[in-house]
């Protein structure tokens, strides 16, 4: 970098995958995932996580009760006061000056027709509840944030009402002040021209793009050019119809290209980008959807090449056919008619998880080999890395072996019960050899992967007290062939006492024999993690 850092404007990423991106038609978020999702984007160095609506929703509401992020600042959403009502008499204003969260992001309309046909106001009236907000919000200590909904279409319209909404905003005291693009509609040469006529201090503004012409990432850089200083994105471009700006493919562009490069700097390490591959597909895990291979820069295809002539430049040279080394967002180069790829992406995974062998190690080629044969067959390790570990403890000869399971089965049975209503019951029985004694245990539950957890975890004989504090907090199936011979694969997160989680994931045509290999993994990642051998 040509610039020295401490002379670099910084610029400032905002994620709102729980709120924005929530709204993506077939996505729920329980609050299981938004725990899980919140730790994924504090991976990738992001300063602003919202986290939803207080006071829309129940999981928004237990989301909110306490603070969700350790580093990045821990936003709220909600709309500014309505009229006929004080601050102090909007319960939407006071849910969001009540969430455990440093900061409030307020939305208010900056385009004066939808003020008036959308909220049937003044468009004088729209400033004055949008100026008692942000003041409120102030002095109950948040950091706040004002979301210019419809702000461009408001400009083209009336450049002096919009221009006004901003400005109303900042001498309330809003510390940033995001131009939406909500309709998604605006081109990155009017995005430019639009913020680079606003006479007010641009390090205090922000912009919120949608893709509904393919532009969002494009726009967002080109506010960035046009003075603003914080982008608002979320992972993988989640978001209402088209989607948003997508984050994962900013911050590689922010980081590794000079022209940004050379003049902003961001809050995201070497290391924090490394795992940006990772972190993307962990994400579509938890989504229970294939990962996009044609992403940029963290796709299966960013970095892949089939045609002979590339790969024989590739071997000359690898700047050829790649704009930036794959081993910087954690991708890896994929020569079709060869498959070499994987090594340093290993190694790094086993670092990551306190295994560390030499490059040379002939059980690093063996477990690749491994990884990369399951993969095939349906696994995939970058959303469950505690079966990662246990894989790579397996090949290198150091899985301990805590309890062999003899046999287990489930059955779901209709019968009446005592009020004769008819209902179904599922019963799983579970054997077990612990030190040589062999244990049974049979357990009822809410469908057969329940039974099964119960079953398992019921008698580990000297293991039991060790467990006690371990619970099945998600699952998810996901079916990867169609057809009557599909190929089932299952997500299982769990967590302990101490506030750790892991997922750990189990392949098969048969979703329960896949259940239980990702509950008995589990387990044994739970044993192991209280002798210290997983990280």
């Amino acid at each position: 970098m040509s610039q020295d850092q401490s002379t670099k404007d910084r610029l400032y990423l905002f994620d709102t995958t729980l709120r924005d991106g929530a709204q993506t038609a077939g996505v729920e978020f329980s609050l299981e995932d938004k725990i899980r999702i919140a730790a994924l984007l504090e991976e990738i160095g992001v300063d602003y996580i919202e986290g939803g609506y207080p006071g829309a929703n129940v999981v928004d509401d237990a989301f909110f009760a306490e603070p969700r992020t350790r580093r990045a600042i821990f936003t709220a959403f909600g709309m500014t006061k309505r009229s006929g009502r004080s601050v102090g008499n909007d319960p939407g204003v006071q849910a969001i000056l009540n969430a455990k969260s440093g900061a409030a992001c307020f939305v208010g309309k900056a385009w004066d027709k939808q003020v008036e046909i959308a909220l049937g106001i003044t468009p004088e009236e729209n400033l004055r509840n949008l100026a008692e907000t942000v003041k409120a919000g102030v002095a109950a200590g948040k950091e706040v944030l004002v979301d210019c909904e419809h702000f461009f279409d408001g400009f083209k319209g009336n450049p002096a009402y919009a221009q006004k909404f901003v400005e109303t905003a900042l001498a309330a005291g809003a510390r940033w002040v995001v131009l939406c693009d909500t309709n998604g509609g605006t081109m990155p040469a009017e995005i430019e021209t639009i913020i680079g006529a606003l006479p007010v201090d641009k390090s205090h503004l922000g912009i919120h793009a949608h893709d509904d012409t393919g532009q969002a990432v494009a726009n967002s850089l080109a506010a960035v050019r046009a003075g603003v200083r914080q982008i608002q994105g979320t992972l993988n471009g989640l978001g209402e119809r088209c989607g948003n700006a997508n984050l994962v493919t900013l911050i590689p562009t922010l980081l590794l290209k000079p022209v940004f490069a050379d003049q902003f700097e961001i809050g995201v390490t070497p290391a924090q980008l490394a795992e940006l591959t990772r972190v993307s597909r962990a994400f579509d895990d938890l989504l229970n959807r294939a990962s996009d291979r044609q992403a940029p820069y963290v796709g299966a295809s960013a970095f892949a090449t089939k045609a002979g002539i590339h790969a024989s430049a590739l071997a000359k040279d690898v700047s050829s056919y790649e704009h930036v080394p794959p081993e910087s967002v954690g991708n890896e180069r994929n020569v079709m008619v060869s498959q070499q790829a994987g090594k340093s992406n290993l190694l790094t995974a086993l670092r990551r998880n306190g295994i560390r062998l030499d490059k040379d190690d002939p059980r690093l080629e063996r477990l690749l080999r491994t990884v990369k044969e399951r993969e095939a067959r349906g696994y995939s390790y970058d959303g469950a890395e505690a079966s990662f570990v246990m894989l790579a403890h397996a090949a290198l000869g150091t899985l301990p072996e805590f309890f062999e399971v003899e046999s287990y089965r489930a059955s779901v049975e209709r019968r009446h019960n005592a009020k004769g209503q008819s209902v179904n019951v599922t019963e799983a029985v579970v054997k077990v050899v612990v030190d040589g004694e062999r244990l049974m245990s049979v357990a009822e539950g809410n469908g057969p992967v329940n039974a099964l957890d119960l079953a398992l975890r019921k008698d580990l004989g000297k293991f039991s007290a060790e467990i006690a504090d371990l619970e099945l907090v998600d699952f998810k199936v996901r079916i990867l062939d169609g057809g009557t011979g599909a190929v089932t694969r299952v997500l299982v997160e769990s967590r302990d006492g101490s506030g750790a989680r892991w997922t750990t994931i189990g392949v098969s045509a048969n979703i329960i024999d896949a259940s239980f290999e990702a509950l008995y993994e589990s387990i044994t990642y739970k044993l192991m993690k209280s002798r210290g051998s997983a990280a």
